[in-house]
Parts: structure tokens; sequence; C-alpha cells
């Protein structure tokens, strides 16, 4: 009778239970519970699903890897992140936070549906990354302040400060400065559209809906950065440039039937 030996007895035994081990609990720690930032403002009502669990957010509320921010009709929410971005989330608006690493300046946000304004920190980071993803595309960070719509298909991407690349899901890429915005079609693989300059009107639209500040008027949004401020500014002053010089080379007029006062400068120029 052939006898086994107690090496092989307990080899055997060691490979049976390493067999029995399900392979996930070799795998890293599980994204959900590691940090990402917490709320700093909400408008009610706004919650956030933690796995199957549903808390009604808050100021100081902590917001974790995986938490999906769900604000309703009548809610906006502003979340700080661990590095120092900002999110504004507007009404109607689903945001997950899939992953926030502030050491590694290694950020993924996804939106469903609905408006966020990101203002992220500057990349400085070797393989720092901030993106925000959607059912049509995804947004990357190259500068800092952006605005990201996705609604009925069509996600837009609209930038106050810095640059931003667009890619829609096939990897095609157009990359839109300040005061630009383009869109993206779901199902779309021509890419997104040629960078446009974007109106005042849009421009406000976005600060306006995704502000927590009280008001919807412009007047009333003080949560805006500088190069908002300045996109907005140019947009504005255009007409108040453009509009004169037309209808001064449009009226056909010519210098010299310009009335001029006693003083010799043209008419409404007390100096010249």
């Amino acid at each position: 009778m052939n006898k086994k030996s107690p090496f092989a007895v307990a080899l055997v035994c060691v490979l049976t239970c390493f067999l029995a081990i399900p392979f996930d609990s070799f795998a890293l720690p599980d994204a959900q519970n590691q940090r990402a930032g917490e709320v700093s403002r909400v408008i009610p009502a706004v919650n956030i699903m933690r796995g199957a669990k549903s808390i009604t957010a808050n100021a100081k509320t902590s917001v974790d890897w995986l938490d999906v921010v769900n604000t309703q009709a009548s809610g906006r929410a502003r979340i700080s992140l661990d590095d120092g971005s900002v999110l504004n989330v507007g009404s109607d608006s689903s945001l997950k936070v899939v992953k926030h690493d502030a050491g590694a300046q290694q950020t993924d946000l996804e939106v469903t549906v609905g408006k966020i304004r990101s203002q992220a920190q500057k990349i400085s980071q070797p393989g720092g990354k901030f993106e925000v993803h959607t059912p049509a595309g995804v947004a990357g960070v190259v500068g800092t302040d952006f605005y990201v719509d996705y609604e009925n298909n069509v996600m837009t991407v609209m930038v106050f400060e810095g640059v931003v690349k667009v890619c829609n899901l096939a990897g095609v890429c157009v990359e839109i400065k300040a005061g630009q915005f383009t869109t993206v079609r779901n199902g779309d693989s021509s890419g997104p559209a040629a960078p446009n300059q974007a109106t005042l009107s849009a421009l406000s639209d976005a600060v306006a809906s995704t502000t927590l500040e009280s008001g919807p008027n412009l007047g009333q949004v003080h949560h805006i950065t500088k190069g908002t401020a300045i996109a907005i500014g140019i947009l504005a002053a255009i007409p108040l440039v453009v509009i004169p010089i037309v209808a001064t080379h449009g009226s056909g007029s010519t210098p010299s039937s310009v009335p001029k006062p006693t003083n010799g400068c043209p008419t409404g120029y007390p100096v010249c």
C-alpha cells in the first residue's frame, strides 16, 4: 500500500483552499467608502445614492467614490472635492463620482443627465486627469473652468477658462478654448462639432443654471472665476464696439458731413 507524502497532502490542501477563495478577494479594496470630498452647499432637494442606500444631502455631507448625486427640479448642489476642485450641479441632474484621487490628481465623473459646472484644479501631476463622461462622449480638462450639459442625447461643453479636450466615444476629439462651445451627439461617430463662439446669453445661462447663489440673474451671481468674468465681459462689449462702427460706415456719410461745434471736434466729443 502506497503512503502519501505529508508534503504532498499539505500541498493539495493549500491548493484546494486557494481555489475555494473567490478571486475577487484578492482584488484591490472596493472604491466605495473612499472619500472624494463633501457637499458644501445644497438647495433642496438633493440626495446621494451610496450603493442601495439613499442619503439626504446637507452641507458637510461626505461624498465618496461611486456615490451618485441626484438633484430634483428644485435642487442644486455644490461639491468641494478634496483637491480643491468645485463641482456645481444643476437641477434635474445625476452625477456619479467614479473616482477622485486628490494626491494623484485622477478624477473621473459621469453625468447621465443634466448640467454640471466644474472648476478643476490645474493638473500638475504626471498622468493626472480630470474627465467628465456622458453617454455621448468625454470632456477632459486641460484648463480649469468648464460646463457640461447632457440632455436629449446631446452633450454640450462650454469653456469659461483654459482649454478643454472634448471627444466622442469613437475617440474623435476637438479642443475648445475660453468663450467657445461644442456639442457631441450620442452615437455620432463623425466627432464633436467644430468649436464655436458662445453667445453672451448662453454663457450667462450656463452660469445661472449651475450657481447656488440667490436669484437667477447674472448680476446676482458671485461664484464666478476671473476667466468667466473676462469671457462674459468681452462678449458684452462686442456690440458696444461693433454697432457704432457699422452705423458710422453703413450710413454712407463722410467725415466732412459730421457737424462740428465751435471747438472743432465732432458732435458728442468734447475733446479731440
